[in-house]
């Protein structure tokens, strides 16, 4: 796994409103290996007609090769090209302007075809004449909704564009009715979405708004920045907004430089190898202060040490069980919530977490797919720990108890919440269909198992568990100590907090005291998405 920096945002002068029009494509390459970036994209307005222009500048030259006719300035030319794309992964795309003027990132493959591009533009309803121009006004053409299908089953990235800013589908004061807000925001189509604050570490930052801990957003999504460039460097810009290539970098961990890898990273639930870029200039990002910074949640939980005195891993195991239960989540060992204390570390951390990830195999029933590992905070390690959101629920403890996350606390799940669980699995099969409902809950509750000596000296259950006495269901007992929070009776209907700034009211009544909500507009005063042509809801796969 190697860090890499990527900027998937770039235009080149076949956008109409560049501003370096005497920029040629292999200075925008060049200015790019000067800027350290490891995979960038050409994603001009509604248009692919600047990699279509890099790669016919190169197929000259290379027929002029051919030929034996290359000069000694062509033949330079050219291997400088061969030079940088040997390490710059180039992709392909376009920033798509959708209805009501959102503007939507569409990347691709290193490989697909200028010719297959175009014809997805026009799937789109952008009119052929205007793909020449490079304008970001095409007239009607596809709404949002669609437009993140056609992209996705087309095998390109989906990603709407600096979201929480001008043109983007969650930006302020946009008046659209919440309900909108939130499926633009969390299509199952989605790979991730750009902002402009990646680097804010507090609770109004963007991305922290769409960290799955809001009801009506529980879909948590990758989050990533680009620079937007429409000039090579920010010297001499008008404005300071004007950005220069690279002036806004992500850094993704992958396995390899290469579209697949990316692809796979924004399609798993590993948000720790997503950051914004720091130079080298400044400290690098700590992603478990940036954590730390917006505080226990519904998807964050903090452990200042691995194992209890009293009873071993299972604090850590009680929350592990909760995410999976409910939105998945990541733990994070030797530190506190509090972000001006200073981090404890874990001593052995190599070992500490092959240790911790033992406990989790034997104590989570049934199995369940997490990852530990290593970081660095404050110079110190810790231990970062990643739960998915589980597939098989309801998760339990060795010790027979089911839990589930409540905003920022762990609780014991109460018997509806099983009954939820058991059903959001879908079919269980004919033997468990034909159950009753109390036997079904039992059966799909993990069973207290024994534990000998042995197990019990190192991370058994734990004394409540042991001690109290065997319920008729073990996942439906209700044990009062293990609350720490008082449960507080939900409203069937919430409005949806649809402003990235805005706090939920849950999260706000957690903390004691009411915090300023955004108003938000009623569902009902949605607007409607007009009804769009035969052509512009074309499936991508007949059409090509």
């Amino acid at each position: 796994m190697t860090w890499l920096q990527m900027d998937l945002h770039l235009h080149t002068p076949a956008s109409a409103d560049y501003q370096d029009l005497s920029a040629t494509y292999l200075e925008i390459l060049q200015k790019a290996e000067e800027r350290d970036l490891d995979i960038i994209a050409f994603t001009d307005h509604n248009s692919v007609s600047g990699i279509a222009a890099m790669r016919r500048e190169i197929e000259d030259l290379e027929l002029l090769e051919e030929l034996d006719r290359l000069t000694p300035a062509e033949k330079s030319i050219l291997d400088e090209y061969r030079r940088l794309l040997a390490k710059i992964l180039v992709l392909p795309g376009f920033e798509f302007t959708a209805a009501f003027g959102f503007h939507i990132l569409g990347i691709f493959p290193p490989e697909t075809t200028v010719r297959r591009l175009e014809h997805l533009l026009m799937t789109l309803n952008v009119p052929e004449a205007q793909m020449e121009n490079g304008s970001g006004q095409v007239g009607a053409t596809a709404d949002v909704l669609t437009s993140y299908e056609v992209i996705h089953d087309s095998g390109g990235l989906v990603i709407p564009a600096h979201v929480n800013a001008a043109h983007g589908v969650a930006t302020q004061g946009f008046r659209f009715g919440g309900q909108t807000k939130i499926a633009y925001t969390q299509s199952e189509y989605l790979h991730a979405l750009e902002v402009t604050d990646l680097d804010d570490m507090t609770r109004r930052a963007t991305a922290s708004f769409f960290s799955g801990s809001k009801p009506e957003y529980p879909r948590r999504m990758h989050c990533i920045q680009g620079s937007d460039a429409h000039r090579l460097s920010r010297e001499g810009a008008r404005r300071d907004t004007d950005l220069g290539i690279g002036d806004r970098v992500t850094e993704v961990l992958l396995p390899e430089r290469s579209f697949a890898a990316l692809k796979t990273l924004f399609l798993s639930d590993e948000f720790t190898r997503i950051r914004p870029y720091q130079p080298m200039s400044t400290a690098p990002f700590d992603v478990v202060q940036a954590a730390r910074e917006q505080g226990p949640s519904i998807v964050h939980s903090f452990h200042e040490q691995v194992r209890s005195q009293r009873s071993r891993y299972r604090p850590i195991t009680k929350d592990v069980v909760a995410f999976a239960n409910t939105n998945g989540g990541t733990i994070y060992v030797g530190v506190t919530a509090n972000a001006t204390q200073a981090v404890t570390g874990v001593p052995n951390a190599e070992e500490a977490a092959r240790a911790l990830s033992d406990a989790i195999a034997r104590s989570v029933v049934p199995k369940l797919d997490v990852q530990v590992e290593v970081a660095s905070s404050a110079g110190k390690p810790v231990l970062i720990v990643r739960i998915p959101k589980g597939e098989n629920t309801p998760y339990a403890t060795d010790a027979g108890q089911v839990f589930v996350r409540q905003e920022s606390e762990t609780v014991v799940a109460l018997r509806d919440e099983i009954v939820q669980l058991v059903r959001s699995v879908g079919s269980v099969g004919a033997e468990a269909a034909s159950l009753t409902e109390p036997e079904r809950i039992r059966a799909w509750t993990a069973p207290r198992q024994a534990m000998n000596d042995e197990d019990g000296g190192e991370d058994g259950a734990s004394e409540e568990a042991q001690e109290a006495p065997e319920p008729e269901s073990a996942a439906v007992q209700e044990p009062v100590e293990e609350r720490r929070a008082p449960r507080r009776r939900r409203s069937r209907r919430r409005p949806p907090t649809d402003q990235p700034g805005a706090e939920s009211p849950a999260s706000s009544s957690s903390e004691g005291k009411a915090e300023p909500v955004a108003a938000v507009p009623d569902t009902t005063d949605a607007v409607a998405e007009p009804e769009l042509p035969a052509a512009a809801v074309t499936p991508v796969a007949s059409a090509i």
